[in-house]
Order: structure tokens, then C-alpha cells, then sequence
């Protein structure tokens, strides 16, 4: 009986070691890390009480290292995202790419008449339900971007359409995904 519980405390000592061996190597990590982390800086990011719909930012995360991208109108919420994400659990680096917009009396204007005529339209006022916008409209000099995510190919489309319809644009780049909410799957069954 001795004998069988001193191989079981070595046994168990040995795979507990040999896990924490793994969380250590700095170029492994564990298979939901990364999925863990990405989550969480998400979650972070959407917290941030400056982070808005003509702001948008992605995440990559390699190991415990991850860098942002996008592009914020304020230089306060590229600040806020890489000190929120600095204190994940597990984030041994940031790399902050984010770009800030450079600040444009007429981008503004052009930023609340997107959002009016955007938001606004009827078959899109669902998007506008909430604090946290699906629709992102990132404006730098002129230039348009429509990113982030709509239900259905027809409102990614009126998306495009109502933010042609601003005068003043130079250009506009629909980069919505479609991707059809969970109720959609449950109609279809």
C-alpha cells in the first residue's frame, strides 16, 4: 500500500512538473492559450470606455505575445488597449500597431453623417441597438471604411450604398462580414 501511493506521488509529481515545464517554454504554449488570450483582449478592448464605432482594432496572438492593429480616433484608446491587455493573465508582450487618426474637423463631420445615414436607414436601425456598434466607420482623410460584421449580404450592401450616398467621401471599402446571427440556424432547423 506504501509502496503504491510513493509511485502515485511520484507519478502525479512527474506529470505536474511536466506541465508546468510546458507553460514555461516561452515558445510553447498550451492549445487553448492563444484562444483564451484572444478572447480576453477582445473582451478588453470592447470595455474600454473611449472605444467607439469609428474605432476598430484586431488582435494576433503568437504564444503569450500579441500584437494589436486597427485604427482609434483617440490617442487615449490606443493607450488604454495595450495597458488593459498588458494585465491579461499569461501576456508576456504587446506590440501596439494600433494607428491613431489624425485629427480632421472635416473627417468628424463626415464621421456623424455616415453614422446618421448608416444607423439611421431603417432596414439598419437594428445594428444600432446598445452601446457596442457592429458596424465600425473608420475615416482617415476622406476615405472610408466600413469594417466588422451585418447579418445578410442585403444589409452589408445598404451599408455600402447609404455611406456612397455622404457627400464628401473620396472613396468608400465595405469590409463587413456577413456572418447570420444564431437565431438564423435555429429558423432553419
Amino acid at each position: 500500500m506504501i509502496k503504491a501511493l510513493a509511485v502515485f506521488v511520484v507519478l502525479f509529481s512527474a506529470v505536474l512538473l511536466q506541465g508546468q515545464s510546458q507553460q514555461v517554454s516561452p515558445g510553447q504554449t498550451s492549445p487553448g492559450a492563444e484562444s483564451r488570450i484572444s478572447r480576453e483582449v477582445r473582451h478588453e478592448i470592447l470595455m474600454l470606455p473611449w472605444y467607439g464605432v469609428f474605432d476598430v482594432t484586431g488582435c494576433q496572438v503568437n504564444g503569450y505575445n500579441v500584437t494589436l492593429t486597427g485604427s482609434v480616433v483617440r490617442p487615449v484608446t490606443k493607450s488604454d488597449a495595450e495597458n488593459s491587455v498588458k494585465r491579461i493573465e499569461g501576456v508576456q508582450s504587446v506590440n501596439n500597431q494600433i494607428e491613431v487618426l489624425p485629427p480632421s474637423p472635416m473627417d468628424d463631420r463626415l464621421r456623424v453623417q455616415l453614422f446618421r445615414s448608416i444607423y439611421g436607414f431603417p432596414s439598419l436601425e437594428k445594428y444600432d441597438l446598445g452601446t457596442i456598434k457592429p458596424m465600425r466607420i473608420i475615416v482617415k482623410n476622406g476615405h472610408v471604411t466600413l469594417e466588422d460584421v451585418v447579418d445578410t449580404e442585403p444589409d452589408k450592401d445598404t451599408a455600402g450604398i447609404r455611406a456612397n450616398s455622404v457627400s464628401g467621401i473620396f472613396e468608400v471599402k465595405n469590409n463587413l462580414q456577413v456572418v447570420p446571427s444564431s437565431d438564423d440556424g435555429k429558423k432553419k432547423k
